[in-house]
């Protein structure tokens, strides 16, 4: 646990402030922006803007991992994220990826990435857990039960912020068991990952359930079907103002990281937030 006058720090990052963590999908299907990027250049270039936008973290995914989304296979998953974590590393970036496979881990850590941000908390895969030790790299651990195809089924609980954050702690034990450094370590409850609508409301409403164990807390709640179920906007693309609002209530409730589609609204309106209290 942190004393009062410890400052957190992850990833080379000093959590001071809520970082911004920008979401660079490469895959035809996500929720929101599949298939926006037409090949690696483009994706390149997203992620400079991003950069340029505001970003600390760029998180690229070659996967959809929404609701009922099937697997890909981690060859598939490396042609779609390889290119464009060599490219945004090289430009100096700071790079995610999101993956649940330890072939493309390792490819990306390879490639340039520093981060490994993985939905299933290092659960998917057997050897991934051994692969982050060895690595010494930064490590998102997410709380998920079951897979994508089959969440949605696991959303059921008696206390959603008591059992979500037992699972994560077990989560956070089993990595430490397996070699991975306390200080790589950050968490994320897994806003809408096995959690109805009123489950996710209720984990950011309890937030502070999970900032007070001493890991940094990511959050990503961007556009996702909560959002438009309290905002009546069944479009994902459309739910900007509500995701702004979610991302301060996230930050207000003591995240360290936000995971967002719209790094330029997000930084605008952290900048705004914090001139309010100078």
């Amino acid at each position: 646990m942190l004393t009062s006058h410890e400052t957190l720090h992850w990833a080379g990052l000093p959590l001071d402030r809520t970082r911004v963590m920008g979401i660079l999908n490469v895959t035809p299907d996500s929720f929101s922006d599949g298939g926006r990027h037409g090949g690696p250049d483009a994706a390149v270039a997203a992620g400079l803007a991003m950069a340029e936008d505001g970003a600390d973290i760029i998180d690229i995914g070659g996967e959809s991992t929404r609701p009922g989304a099937p697997a890909v296979p981690p060859e598939i998953e490396q042609e779609r994220v390889i290119p464009v974590v060599r490219g945004l590393s090289r430009a100096g970036l700071c790079v995610s990826v999101d993956t649940r496979n330890a072939a493309t881990m390792r490819a990306a850590l390879d490639a340039g990435a520093t981060i490994i941000n993985d939905v299933s908390g290092l659960t998917h895969d057997p050897e991934a857990a051994a692969l982050v030790a060895t690595r010494d790299c930064p490590v998102v651990l997410m709380h998920m039960r079951g897979t994508p195809a089959t969440m949605n089924a696991m959303a059921t609980y008696g206390d959603v912020i008591a059992e979500v954050r037992a699972e994560l702690l077990a989560r956070v034990e089993a990595a430490l068991a397996a070699g991975i450094d306390r200080k790589n370590i950050a968490i994320d409850p897994g806003i809408g990952f096995a959690k109805l609508a009123e489950q996710s409301r209720a984990l950011l409403r309890g937030l502070p359930a999970f900032t007070g164990l001493g890991y940094p807390v990511l959050i990503g709640l961007s556009r996702k079907s909560f959002i438009g179920a309290a905002g009546l906007e069944p479009q994902a693309d459309r739910r900007l103002g509500g995701s702004l609002a979610g991302a301060v209530f996230a930050a207000l409730r003591g995240a360290s990281i936000v995971r967002v589609h719209d790094v330029r609204e997000t930084v605008q309106a952290f900048r705004v937030w914090h001139s309010l209290f100078d």
